[in-house]
């Protein structure tokens, strides 16, 4: 299935959850998320969620991650590209243009710092190929993140089984956490 295609299938099957089923299925996901081997690192990159969009709810993750003393980044819309911020109890977040929220301001963080990267996504394939938004935020980003960064999608469904015009810039993910199951992509 081609890209365009992909998105308007998931935004559709994400329209009809109602706010308690994507509560339960967060909830779900974050337990799936504590049988990988990933909650010794030291940095974690994680979005907030757009609730216009019915994403999933990132906060279950993100009390996993504070309960293991790790360290949180946010990211912030900056032009094209995305600047990171480390998340802290004195960190203030406004909505963007977009419903997204964002860090004010705050601490900077380099992304080749980052161990692991939580990655939004609408849909994704048998290979770990995914399909965003379209605007190409988090390819750039994961291109600038170092090579062995951990890369775990958060999705509601099961892959698809092949995305079309997957692009030279597309960066697979490693993982990718459902509330069913984890989908392993990485390659040893």
């Amino acid at each position: 299935m081609d890209k365009t295609s992909l998105r308007q299938k998931y935004k559709a099957l994400r329209s009809d959850f109602s706010l308690d089923q994507i509560d339960e299925f967060s909830l779900q996901i974050a337990n799936q998320s504590l049988k990988l081997d990933i909650w010794d690192l030291e940095f974690y990159h994680i979005f907030l969620t757009i609730e216009n969009q019915k994403e999933i709810n990132t906060e279950y993750i993100l009390h996993i991650i504070f309960g293991k003393d790790a360290n949180v980044v946010i990211p912030k819309m900056r032009g094209q590209d995305l600047e990171h911020y480390l998340l802290t109890d004195t960190t203030k977040l406004k909505l963007n243009q977009w419903n997204i929220p964002e860090p004010v301001n705050g601490i900077k963080i380099d992304p080749q710092q980052l161990d692991l990267v939580f990655v939004p996504l609408l849909g994704y394939d048998t290979l770990g190929n995914r399909v965003g938004y379209g605007k190409g935020f988090y390819d750039r980003f994961l291109s600038s993140c170092k090579k062995d960064v951990i890369k775990v999608g958060l999705s509601f469904f099961p892959p698809d089984e092949d995305i079309l015009e997957v692009d030279d810039y597309d960066i697979a993910l490693d993982y990718c956490i459902t509330p069913k199951a984890v989908y392993t992509f990485k390659q040893s």
